[in-house]
């Protein structure tokens, strides 16, 4: 199928917003932006797990129980994600890479599946990893089977609101071209904000 014209900039966007945000996790090298390779060392789990300060929402051994201010652990599994009923906490939470990366994943899985695959999948059957290298893994899958989605969409779907019927957003009462849009900017913006939390870390030195 040909991708129609006005989702190639979406596609582009995404595809390149992802190649940075996993060659900031696996390493060796990533693109600095300018072209030129930036040597990164692959993602740790002290890393993945690291609380910047206190009262951090991450992802926790299931036995643990929920952290600071977190009602529930989110998924299934050994290990689930800090997580509360609306209203959220106030202040939000600072969340660490585990918690973001586990967020981002859900995200792009459950969308896909309430697209093109089964539409049944929900945040309660949703695996949650307790360790680096299966999360940074568990991301590339997510974002090719949301790839797979975005190959698969014509121009009719652009426009069909409800296309994707992923449950915890406003997915069914908008059009597909706004759900993609959004896409691109959760994967984006918590891209940035992984790759700081990446940097402070390097920063703060030793434990």
């Amino acid at each position: 199928m040909t991708t129609p014209p006005r989702l190639r900039p979406l596609l582009d966007q995404f595809d390149f917003a992802c190649e940075r945000l996993l060659g900031r996790l696996r390493g060796p090298v990533m693109d600095s932006g300018d072209g030129t390779d930036t040597r990164v060392e692959p993602l740790t789990d002290e890393e993945y797990l690291w609380e910047p300060v206190p009262g951090c929402w991450s992802v926790r051994p299931r036995a643990a129980g929920p952290g600071p201010r977190a009602t529930f652990l989110a998924g299934a599994g050994d290990w689930g994600r800090d997580a509360a009923a609306y209203p959220h906490p106030w202040p939000p939470p600072v969340t660490t890479i585990a918690w973001r990366l586990s967020h981002l994943t859900e995200m792009l899985v459950l969308r896909a599946d309430h697209t093109t695959g089964s539409r049944s999948a929900t945040r309660e059957e949703h695996p949650v990893g307790g360790d680096a290298a299966g999360a940074v893994e568990a991301l590339a899958s997510g974002a090719a089977a949301w790839r797979a989605v975005l190959l698969g969409a014509d121009d009719a779907a652009l426009d069909t609101v409800g296309y994707c019927a992923y449950p915890y957003g406003s997915d069914v009462e908008e059009p597909f071209r706004d759900i993609v849009w959004w896409v691109n900017q959760e994967v984006l913006h918590h891209g940035a904000e992984i790759a700081l939390l990446r940097d402070l870390h390097r920063a703060a030195g030793p434990a």
